[in-house]
């Protein structure tokens, strides 16, 4: 039987949801599961009596706080949930689980449906070319709100990037996984709720994305395709811009990504770098 070591993440102001998420991670059927309520920042309330809580004393943002749980469940695979998130399906973490025969898979990500119908969010779904949502492949990247990850590969590459905070955090883990020559999959045929955005990102979405992505070219990516990619998405977020909140988050977030300490720099190889174009995905786009 696998065993999953659930970690979900709050900032307690989503009870309802929270007890949903928490609820479809117990029912789980054909799987052990462990599972670890951590609030960032605050006391988490209304979980039931048999799950762990984790109060952190302020918030460490989404990277620490996910982190944080892991040290707080057993499970060789790790299951990272926020509190907005669920599984419909009793059988989703089984199915998930046979995906990990495949020892060089470490993360296993879902398709992502909003309950209400509406469209799937476009950072939901891994790919350049978006294509069939049923359609499973190996991706290049994922989102970090509904995964699945192999511990021994998320102990190996060093957790999620706590520089980061929030934003590229999923691509920041996955180029560290595929360059120790893993395998990061997409898993259409099993299905994981979550709401899509209701209202524009905030300017603080726009500057942590915008300075994460410079600190990913200058941590990882050798200095030609460094500048390319910088580039290329310094122009893209610049067409994106919709209103005067984000270009000022943007345009100081790319400025910061500069100027402000990176954390240590260890470029992909070029083999991995030629793999990832081999999957649709050049590490520059």
């Amino acid at each position: 039987m696998r065993t999953f070591g659930c970690v979900v993440l709050t900032m307690c102001n989503r009870p309802d949801d929270l007890r949903r998420g928490v609820e479809s991670l117990l029912s789980q059927q054909g799987v052990y599961v462990d599972v670890v309520v951590v609030g960032n920042g605050c006391e988490p309330a209304g979980v039931p009596p048999d799950v762990d809580t984790v109060a952190l004393p302020e918030n460490v943002g989404a990277t620490a706080g996910r982190n944080a749980g892991v040290r707080h469940v057993a499970g060789e695979l790790l299951v990272f949930l926020d509190d907005d998130a669920r599984f419909p399906d009793q059988q989703a973490l089984a199915r998930i689980g046979e995906v990990f025969d495949d020892p060089s898979i470490a993360v296993v990500q879902p398709r992502v449906i909003d309950p209400g119908g509406q469209p799937a969010a476009r950072r939901h779904v891994p790919r350049l070319r978006v294509g069939d949502l049923r359609r499973s492949s190996d991706v290049t990247t994922f989102w970090e709100g509904a995964v699945v990850i192999r511990r021994s590969a998320f102990v190996a590459v060093g957790g999620f990037s706590e520089r980061f905070w929030y934003g590229h955090e999923g691509v920041d883990f996955a180029w560290r996984v595929l360059d120790a020559g893993l395998r990061v999959r997409y898993v259409g045929d099993v299905v994981a709720n979550h709401p899509a955005p209701a209202t524009p990102p905030h300017g603080y979405y726009h500057y942590l994305t915008s300075r994460n992505r410079v600190w990913l070219a200058r941590r990882y990516l050798p200095w030609p395709l460094a500048v390319v990619y910088v580039a290329l998405w310094l122009a893209i977020s610049t067409i994106r811009l919709r209103n005067g909140a984000a270009a000022a988050g943007t345009f100081r977030g790319y400025r910061d990504g500069v100027r402000l300490p990176a954390g240590q720099r260890r470029p992909l190889q070029w083999r991995t770098v030629w793999r990832m174009t081999r999957m649709g995905r050049p590490p520059f786009i």
